[in-house]
Order: structure tokens, then C-alpha cells, then sequence
């Protein structure tokens, strides 16, 4: 079924968190017309270093499966 998994800098709080989990949720289940039961959802929080790697390993490294490309540049962050 489907997962959604975040991946994103440090620094929000835990009601952000919640909502956006929640709103991704409800466009997943609009969008693929499965029940929410079947959805789940999780989130990560990384340090900029750290999502250097996050960058390469689940960004660069999936090109193939990358709906959304980036427009910008993983290192402006450090």
C-alpha cells in the first residue's frame, strides 16, 4: 500500500510535522482513490552535513524515480 516517506532539514515542530503527514495523506488518498487506512507516513529530520548523503543516496542515486527534480544545489546549505 502506499508510504510516503519525508526526508527534510531539522528544525520544524512536531505540528508541523502532523499536518503536512496529514495533508499528503489526504492528496494521496484524492489523487490514487485508496482508502486512508492504507496510507502511512513518516518523517525525518536531518542536519544539513547528514543531508548531503540523504541527497545523493535518495535524490541523485533515484533519477529514474524522481517525479520532482531539485532546483538547488544540495551544498548551499552547508
Amino acid at each position: 500500500m502506499p508510504h510516503i516517506a519525508i526526508k527534510m532539514l531539522e528544525g520544524r515542530t512536531e505540528e508541523q510535522k502532523r499536518r503536512a503527514a496529514d495533508a499528503l495523506k489526504d492528496a494521496l488518498c484524492k489523487s490514487l482513490g485508496c482508502g486512508e487506512a492504507y496510507v502511512t507516513v513518516t518523517v525525518e529530520d536531518f542536519d544539513a552535513r547528514a543531508w548531503q548523503d540523504v541527497f545523493a543516496r535518495d535524490i541523485t542515486a533515484k533519477n529514474e524515480c524522481l517525479y520532482v527534480k531539485p532546483k538547488y544545489d544540495p551544498k548551499s546549505l552547508l
